[in-house]
């Protein structure tokens, strides 16, 4: 396998602005639009960490938990949480960020990403660190989701 990376070498911070094209009728943030910012931002995490080409195999938990509204700052913070042999499973948390620069959490989401070799078939990934309480606890997790999903097959 390949050597062991930190989480902190991946993560990922990005900041939109929510404008009038990314609202849908009811005047909130277009839930396919945030989808587009995690995907993007999962995304770059797992190159990040793989060094490689990903693709996005599965969203297995998304979860609004509030709205989005016009003008407001939306704070998407990604990491590798869990990595398999060829996969990498990266939580993104999505936020509200005030004027105050105070954060509510809006949304959270779990995707799996596959590492590609130059010919797009998967390829090994590097190890991952944990280093803290927080980081084990994440991977458990990320192991939990990868016996589920090979449950339901």
């Amino acid at each position: 396998m390949a050597e062991n990376r930190r989480i902190t070498d991946s993560e990922i911070e990005t900041i939109h602005l929510v404008r009038m094209t990314h609202l849908n009728s009811a005047g909130r943030l277009f839930g396919g639009m945030l989808m587009q910012w995690i995907d993007e931002v999962a995304a770059l995490v797992a190159k990040k960490h793989s060094r490689m080409n990903i693709t996005t195999v599965s969203i297995d938990h998304l979860q609004f938990l509030r709205g989005a509204y016009l003008d407001d700052a939306v704070v998407l913070q990604g990491k590798v949480t869990y990595v398999g042999r060829t996969s990498m499973d990266v939580k993104v948390e999505t936020y509200i960020e005030d004027k105050e620069g105070i954060r509510t959490l809006i949304n959270c989401a779990y995707l799996t990403e596959v590492a590609l070799d130059k010919n797009g078939k998967p390829a090994q990934v590097p190890g991952l660190l944990l280093e803290t309480e927080e980081d084990k606890k994440e991977w458990a997790k990320g192991e939990r989701r990868r016996e589920l999903r090979t449950l339901h097959g």
